[in-house]
């Protein structure tokens, strides 16, 4: 409980009284209430969560293509997109030893969070055992906005709360919404307000009165890539048994690159020419 004194209009003189003299009654005082917000009782596995995704040299793998897009991915080097597949290739991943070294954070698609690793072991468990977050991608992709100038608003907001329930009992301890703006299109007004409300809905609802302002600036800044850390890694493997510990250590040099990176340490000195090459596609949609 506080209290605080206000002023209200009733005290001041009025126009005609100006300039002469007036005994005006002292202001009683008014009791304000204050609502007191609490954290909750995860209040300090958030904290804990955000510094160690946001550790020093460190950032985020994320690896949370849907079941579509990782077909394309393993399309590239000539395998099917089946459920076995994507297994061996996710697990390639996730059991590179030391990768925690580089990688604080690791970003799931839902078959993901649920899947078990080659060996048996969940993938979430392998995770954690090399000091990595798991995450995991919680919109519903894209559709078509209307009255826009053929542009698209983000879907997932109904019922994610129990789905983020769901996921947390999963092993999951932080989330990832992505929406697009696009450019040539406008970006419209109302695409603009439409991406601001769903972002502003989603943390609302992700941090449920969490306590997200804990610490002071400046920002940690690091990096959050999928393509950039895994592409070499992927055409290494091949889909090939005995090319996994080269596969592995393809995607631990690019892991050691961007920590240095974030650290102002990195140079180009050693990279092969295939590292520095472009994965920009013309026309790619989201």
């Amino acid at each position: 409980m506080a209290s605080a004194t206000l002023l209200k209009s009733s005290f001041l003189p009025k126009k005609s009284e100006w300039g002469a003299s007036r005994q005006v009654a002292a202001p009683r005082p008014v009791t304000v209430s204050m609502v007191v917000v609490r954290a909750s009782a995860y209040a300090d596995e958030l904290v804990k969560t955000a510094k160690t995704v946001a550790s020093p040299g460190r950032g985020i793998l994320a690896m949370d293509e849907s079941n579509a897009t990782c077909g394309k991915r393993l399309a590239s080097i000539g395998l099917e997109n089946t459920e076995a597949n994507r297994q061996a290739y996710r697990t390639l991943l996730v059991t590179a030893p030391g990768l925690g070294q580089y990688i604080s954070g690791a970003i799931l698609f839902e078959e993901t969070l649920y899947q078990s690793a080659v060996d048996g072991r969940k993938i979430v468990d392998i995770l954690a055992e090399q000091g990595i977050v798991p995450g995991i991608k919680v919109d519903k992709g894209l559709v078509p906005l209307a009255g826009s100038n053929n542009e698209s608003w983000c879907q997932g907001l109904d019922g994610l709360a129990a789905r983020e329930a769901a996921y947390y009992q999963a092993g999951a301890r932080f989330a990832k919404w992505r929406t697009v703006v696009s450019i040539p299109n406008g970006p419209s007004e109302l695409a603009v307000k439409e991406a601001a409300w769903g972002l502003a809905r989603y943390a609302a609802i992700s941090q449920n009165l969490n306590a997200m302002n804990q610490g002071a600036n400046p920002w940690h800044v690091s990096f959050s890539y999928a393509r950039a850390l895994q592409n070499t890694c992927l055409k290494t493997w091949g889909g090939a048994p005995e090319n996994v510990k080269a596969a592995q250590d393809a995607l631990l040099l690019r892991a050691k690159a961007n920590s240095l990176a974030q650290l102002g340490k990195y140079t180009s000195d050693g990279e092969t020419a295939e590292a520095k090459e472009g994965m920009f596609v013309k026309n790619y949609s989201y």
